[in-house]
């Protein structure tokens, strides 16, 4: 129970953070703020990782399998939060938050390249998901909003880099993977931020609380919930209960942003969050659990 509850602590932190994220963009453009909350991220896990490595836990396969694994993460995790920061311009928290959610069905199915195994419960929840994503997202002329479609393709990112770090995760310690990827990602949009866009010390001073939030506590908090409960939690309920997140974005948005939903696509969201959590649920798993309570 205590490692659930820090799952959906941390489920909960990262579903405000679009609103973090939404509210930062009114003083700095998209990737000074991502820049700048992924180096604050990248710090505030500076002490865990000192810790883990005072205690000699912190796993290092080869100093040119580390830096190529970084590379590769902080590649992949710049462009799927290019997409996702860009995007909340275009299209609210609520949209943002469930589209990314997607990223949850597209795992297993990726991961066929990788010749991973993928249950039928994972095509049904997939099945399920996209026809809610019509309904939150397609308008009556079939075309899909900029900001949604912005998602939408940083959704198969976000897949593709969990899949990229259960690759790497497999040689190094995945807390320093995650601190250096950090680190790679805020150079990349700080290099992007400077050739296009234009930032005052004033726009970042009035942003304070958003990078604050989007870093510290969105990077380092949650991210160390994460790591600690996964710990003792069963990998299919963790799942199932991260993929929240795309409910308290929802519920961010239209506490703090002013944001609302209409009939259609609140309809849309809940077939989505029904088709996440279908994906992650093995049928064997319900039709045992099932038999168990008829035993019982």
């Amino acid at each position: 129970m205590p490692a659930n509850f820090l799952l959906l602590l941390a489920a909960a932190i990262w579903g405000f953070g679009f609103v973090a994220q939404a509210l930062g963009m009114e003083h700095l453009s998209p990737f000074m703020f991502n820049g700048l909350r992924f180096f604050i991220g990248a710090l505030s896990l500076l002490p865990l990782v000192v810790w883990f490595y005072r205690q000699q836990r912190l796993v290092v396969g080869g100093k040119r399998s580390l830096a190529i694994g970084s590379l590769c993460l902080g590649a992949i995790l710049f462009v799927a939060a290019s997409f996702q920061q860009v995007g909340l311009l275009h299209t609210t928290a609520a949209n943002a938050g469930f589209i990314t959610g997607l990223y949850i069905v597209l795992v297993p199915i990726l991961g066929l390249a990788l010749k991973h195994k993928t249950g039928f419960n994972t095509w049904v929840g997939c099945a399920i998901a996209v026809i809610g994503l019509y309904f939150l997202s397609i308008k009556d002329n079939m075309s899909i909003g900029l900001g949604d479609g912005l998602q939408l393709i940083g959704a198969l990112f976000w897949a593709m880099h969990i899949l990229a770090i259960d690759h790497f995760a497999k040689k190094h310690s995945p807390l320093l993977l995650a601190q250096l990827q950090f680190i790679f990602c805020g150079v990349l949009s700080l290099l992007v931020s400077a050739v296009i866009e234009v930032t005052t010390l004033e726009n970042v001073a009035a942003a304070w609380g958003s990078l604050a939030y989007a870093g510290i506590v969105s990077v380092g908090i949650a991210y160390t919930l994460q790591v600690v409960a996964q710990k003792n939690a069963h990998p299919a309920h963790a799942a199932i209960i991260l993929s929240l997140e795309a409910v308290f974005a929802v519920m961010g948005g239209i506490l703090f942003l002013g944001e609302s939903l209409d009939n259609r696509a609140l309809f849309g969201c809940s077939l989505m969050l029904v088709g996440m959590l279908v994906s992650q649920v093995p049928l064997r798993y319900l039709i045992k659990s099932r038999h168990q309570k008829v035993v019982s």
